[in-house]
């Protein structure tokens, strides 16, 4: 199967560099999945999982909080405000924060400050991939089930 490199950039650090099968982004318009190949384009990623193949090696995980995807015919590059692959992420850690946005958004306080209240629910978006991203991966641990099959590919493709 053709590869296509996958860059997945944080503010801070390259937190996945490889080549890949395929990748599965969390568009802002919906979730849409770049391969070798690929029709050049750009978009926006809400907060949520990436998910990375590569034949013959498990599935990986990744939360992300945003941010922006250049997809080429030979490379998909994800600046992310934040990413996490799934072993790193603290679920203790993710669900205090969720309970503290929630409990600030249930708050008359939500009201006062706009700019409060939007980042505490971009907080919570994240929270919440965080923790989703963390728990897929113990539940695919818990299962054996390392991998689902690649989709298949014409012949002009590979």
């Amino acid at each position: 199967m053709a590869k296509t490199h996958f860059s997945l950039i944080a503010q801070d650090r390259i937190v996945y560099e490889d080549d890949v099968d395929m990748v599965i982004l969390p568009g802002a318009s919906g979730v849409f999945a770049a391969m070798a190949r690929h029709a050049p384009l750009m978009a926006t990623l809400q907060p949520g999982e990436i998910l990375v193949r590569k034949e013959g090696e498990a599935d990986r995980y990744f939360a992300v909080g945003g941010g922006f995807a250049e997809v080429r015919p030979d490379e998909v590059i994800v600046l992310a405000r934040s990413a996490e692959a799934a072993e790193e992420i603290d679920i203790q850690r993710a669900e205090e924060a969720m309970r503290r946005a929630q409990e600030y958004l249930r708050s008359p306080e939500k009201d006062r400050d706009i700019e409060r209240r939007l980042a505490m629910e971009a907080a919570l978006r994240r929270s919440l991939a965080r923790m989703k991203v963390a728990r897929k991966r113990a539940a695919v641990r818990a299962r054996g089930v390392e991998q689902a099959p690649l989709p298949p590919q014409s012949e002009e493709q590979e």
